[in-house]
């Protein structure tokens, strides 16, 4: 089927027709797969089942970084994904989507020197999408993991169209798998599970959960799960094929 098409597609005249009708076919099917199997395919659902299982293990101190108001896209907060905390904390920036005014929120801007009174402050630091955003991406994974005394969990975008906000934030990076282990390892962070919702159809998010060598106390987690290394290739669909 795919020799044929391609020697439809190379055809004068018959190209031209069929390439507008195989892109209005693929979209279609995009959009039918999204709705079909939005639970895994939508990445912020899936990412939010991602986090629920361990949040519940956790009885320190709890920051969510840049967490704006909290909301989890799906009618809910991330406060709640993390029941036997000690306390709970946001912290924001300046601009569109910055601070919210909710009480105890933390000022705090990930492209400047940490404050020391703030150093191993938080038993869990959760940062959802925003490292792509700050451009010295180092020293916003280096503030994040001088925030935490025990685990940083990160949620960052493999594939995503650009977004920014004017005045407030621009667009940066795609983070690897490689890159964001490699960026932990040298603040002295272990990844104990990643994982990536690889899929046909939709945007690409990892979802990394690191600890701090040698492990302080600290509860049981999940097993492992497998590194996130070659993530892309569903999307891809290069499985078992030459990617070059």
């Amino acid at each position: 089927m795919e020799t044929l098409l391609v020697g439809g597609l190379k055809m004068p005249g018959v190209g031209a027709l069929l390439r507008p009708l195989l892109l209005g076919l693929h979209r279609l099917m995009v959009g039918a797969m999204k709705r079909a199997d939005r639970h895994w395919v939508r990445p912020r659902n899936w990412s939010n089942a991602e986090l629920r299982q361990f949040g519940r293990l956790f009885t320190g101190d709890i920051l969510n970084v840049s967490g704006w108001r909290d909301e989890d896209k799906n009618g809910g907060h991330y406060r709640d994904y993390f029941p036997a905390a000690r306390s709970y904390s946001i912290s924001n920036y300046s601009g569109e989507c910055g601070v919210s005014g909710v009480e105890g929120e933390v000022f705090l801007d990930l492209e400047n020197p940490l404050p020391p009174q703030l150093h191993r402050k938080y038993q869990v630091v959760l940062n959802h999408t925003t490292v792509e955003h700050v451009y010295d991406i180092r020293t916003a994974i280096a503030n994040l993991c001088a925030l935490s005394d025990d685990v940083v969990i990160l949620v960052t975008p493999f594939l995503q169209q650009v977004h920014w906000i004017d005045g407030s934030f621009g667009d940066w990076w795609r983070p690897t798998p490689m890159c964001l282990n490699r960026l932990l390892a040298e603040q002295g962070f272990e990844v104990h599970y990643q994982s990536a919702n690889d899929n046909p159809w939709y945007i690409v998010y990892v979802f990394t959960v690191a600890r701090r060598t040698p492990v302080p106390t600290m509860p049981r987690l999940p097993a492992s799960g497998v590194l996130a290394g070659n993530v892309g290739e569903t999307h891809f669909g290069i499985q078992g094929k030459d990617a070059q």
